[in-house]
């Protein structure tokens, strides 16, 4: 795919990796993601004032660059790749895409200035499952005069802790709808639990008569949530490409150096083949993750479809990845102080976010073109 980047993206890849290189190496990474907020404000002011990340895939009127899911998806992969701590899948992958899907210019106008300029942090709570059932929705939202009124908890909200703008979906009497609830409202509390991967963070938001904002049209949230997951779920495999390739450069460097019986261990066959699987398994990662944003971009049909497949695919790759980096290290990959075990929980910990892969390959074959005949029996 590096081929047929043009020179512009290709710069932009370079100079986010000399940033993350640079502001979120190792160290870095293992002191952010032992902080209260789990992020460091200063690095996600830079990459709003200098490299403008947050409001990249942002339309020009709204203080974005306007730039495509292409574009979005190298910074993507180069997140994924340095495990920057930063609530910048919840805001940019989830709630800038709910925000314009939702075809509502004043709560558009509200909040993307901000989120652009780095000074909002935003989340949308559709990551604990593959929702398909007005049901599944744990929230309940009533009029209250001219307003709204939230009830229930939502167990699995990305960077809730943390995020000034939470949208929530929620049951009216008119379908499910989706509401911007803002930080510390009446009525809200938000925990945060330990997880393993504590690169990122989830949290359960309770709602008790907590005031909403609508967002769009009464019962239009389920309409919202179909358009934002499949562009999320592009980002996240992006990152998780990011992740692999990463875990397959800290294999390929030890193999190159480590010396056992008198060789380097990357000259024995076993090795050799492993490093072969990882590469394999990055590359179609890669390709997989690359057709999903390109159907973003497009913004085809097929979006739902690719976006799932990337997602089974690049989860797969990712935990195949981080645990043969953890192989090829020996007994040095599994203590703390080396960096292979930070992407093996992060790879399990992307697995189940906005899906997994067992639910992703469920959706291919519901979203797959229906079987010939001659296929249907058994042929």
């Amino acid at each position: 795919m590096t081929a047929a980047l043009t020179e512009e993206q290709q710069e932009l890849r370079a100079v986010v990796r000399a940033l993350f290189d640079k502001e979120s190496p190792e160290p870095a990474v293992r002191a952010t993601m032992e902080t209260a907020a789990g992020y460091e404000p200063g690095l996600w002011q830079t990459m709003a004032r200098e490299l403008g990340l947050q409001g990249l895939a942002i339309p020009e009127r709204y203080g974005g660059a306007g730039a495509g899911w292409v574009e979005q998806g190298l910074v993507f992969e180069e997140m994924g790749r340095a495990l920057v701590c930063a609530p910048y899948l919840s805001t940019v992958g989830l709630a800038v895409p709910a925000l314009l899907a939702s075809g509502d210019a004043a709560a558009a106008e509200r909040w993307l200035p901000g989120i652009a300029e780095g000074r909002v942090v935003a989340t949308a709570a559709v990551t604990g499952t593959m929702r398909r059932d007005h049901g599944d929705v744990p929230l309940t939202a009533t009029r209250d005069g001219a307003g709204w009124r939230l009830a229930g908890a939502e167990p699995y909200v990305l960077d809730g802790g943390v995020a000034d703008l939470l949208l929530m979906l929620a049951r009216t009497d008119g379908g499910v709808g989706l509401f911007a609830v803002e930080a510390a409202a009446d009525g809200m509390r938000v925990t945060t639990p330990r997880t393993s991967d504590r690169t990122r963070r989830i949290a359960r938001v309770e709602l008790s008569g907590t005031p909403g904002e609508l967002i769009g049209r009464d019962g239009g949230g389920w309409d919202i949530a179909r358009q934002v997951l499949p562009r999320a779920a592009a980002a996240l495999a992006c990152e998780q490409v990011g992740g692999a390739a990463r875990a397959l450069e800290l294999a390929v460097e030890y193999a190159r150096t480590r010396v056992q019986f008198g060789r380097p261990i990357g000259s024995f066959q076993a090795v050799k083949h492993r490093c072969a699987d990882m590469l394999v398994a990055v590359e179609t990662a890669r390709s997989a993750a690359w057709a999903a944003v390109s159907a973003a971009d497009r913004d085809g049909p097929d979006l739902p479809l690719v976006a799932s497949l990337a997602r089974a695919v690049c989860s797969d790759a990712y935990a195949r990845c981080a645990s043969d980096c953890v192989q090829v290290h020996g007994g040095i990959g599994f203590t703390w102080e080396h960096p292979a075990h930070l992407h093996v929980k992060r790879s399990r910990g992307s697995a189940v976010l906005l899906g997994t892969a067992r639910e992703h390959r469920t959706l291919i074959g519901e979203l797959a073109p229906v079987l010939g005949p001659r296929r249907q029996e058994g042929v």
